[in-house]
């Protein structure tokens, strides 16, 4: 192909390539040109992936180089804006901790109370029922991880919940076990919620289970003190895991007038957002259930206090905090 034909075939697209670089590259410093059309944003790393073809194209079949020079330079500006490292301030962070974060819970409140209930309810009806009947726990759980524990929880053990480990080993152990589980959750949502519901549901038996049997051989005393401290964070991440999680599901079932893809995006935004929420929430308990819950020095009702204490502020700052506050900038 003539290089002139070339450049008229795709000057549009090169010159709307150039009009939302000119938008949304803040290094750049340019007002876009009237009248020249832009696109929508999720659009950007197909077109981006254009621009790169027509430079190779270009260079391949030998055009001149003002041609080549201005591809280039398009590609250049497209990889710093696809590749820049967003330089969030202080206080945007500290404003979504403190009022973003519980906001986005409340508005996601349906996702959220499906999320809580496909995960409560199992995990609390199991607890009753395999401590009024121990041996019911073995139709869910393999007699090795049982008796395994069995041992963590007993009287004679030093530490509960682990063996002889150090506190920084088990602390790094749980933020990843812990987020690891959240994110599983978080990414069944891309199943259409299938993968969401089935981590649900799996993890909240397999809890239930443990804390009936546990409950039921007369283990129950340590088990609770144990949990009591870091429950609060870490099941509640699970849940803001799971509603995230069904956010994703959302827009794949009911994208609405918009495509699939362009409904995905935007929910994906929320909940990557929902999904930071849940990771500050899961090193929260990880570091309570690294350095305190598993030593015996810390009184059992030291523990319950703390962790009913942690279960209220929790529930009160997903409920109350950012509530009359004008919307505030997100991270």
């Amino acid at each position: 192909m003539k290089q002139a034909l070339f450049e008229e075939q795709l000057e549009e697209r090169w010159a709307a390539f150039a009009a939302w670089l000119d938008r949304h590259d803040r290094s750049a410093r340019r007002v876009p040109a009237a009248g020249r059309q832009s696109f929508p944003d999720e659009e950007f790393p197909e077109r981006y992936r254009e621009i790169c073809h027509h430079l190779a194209l270009a260079r391949d079949r030998h055009y001149g180089p003002d041609l080549v020079d201005r591809l280039n330079a398009l590609a250049l500006r497209g990889q710093h804006v696809l590749y820049r490292a967003e330089n969030v301030p202080a206080g945007a962070v500290l404003d979504f901790i403190a009022f973003g974060f519980p906001r986005l819970v409340r508005e996601e409140w349906r996702a959220m109370a499906a999320a809580v209930a496909l995960f409560f309810v199992p995990m609390l009806g199991l607890t009753w029922l395999v401590a009024a009947m121990p041996e019911s726990a073995y139709y869910l759980l393999d007699p090795q991880n049982l008796s395994r524990y069995q041992d963590m929880y007993s009287d004679a053990t030093q530490a509960l919940g682990r063996g002889a480990e150090r506190d920084i080993t088990m602390f790094a152990f749980y933020v990843a076990h812990n987020t690891a589980i959240g994110f599983q959750t978080f990414a069944g949502g891309i199943l259409f919620g299938l993968g969401t519901i089935f981590f649900l549901l799996s993890n909240g038996m397999q809890i239930g289970a443990v804390a009936g049997y546990l409950s039921g051989v007369g283990l129950g005393h340590n088990f609770w003190s144990f949990v009591a401290g870091h429950s609060a964070p870490e099941l509640l991440a699970i849940g803001v895991s799971g509603a995230a999680g069904f956010r994703l599901a959302q827009a794949l079932l009911a994208p609405g007038s918009c495509s699939r893809r362009q409904a995905l995006a935007t929910a994906g935004r929320r909940a990557v957002l929902l999904m930071l929420g849940a990771a500050g929430l899961f090193l929260v308990a990880a570091f309570i259930e690294g350095f305190w819950s598993p030593h015996r020095w810390v009184p059992n009702g030291a523990k319950y206090a703390a962790g009913s204490l942690l279960w209220a502020v929790l529930i009160a700052y997903l409920v109350l905090s950012g509530r009359g506050r004008t919307q505030g900038t997100t991270p």
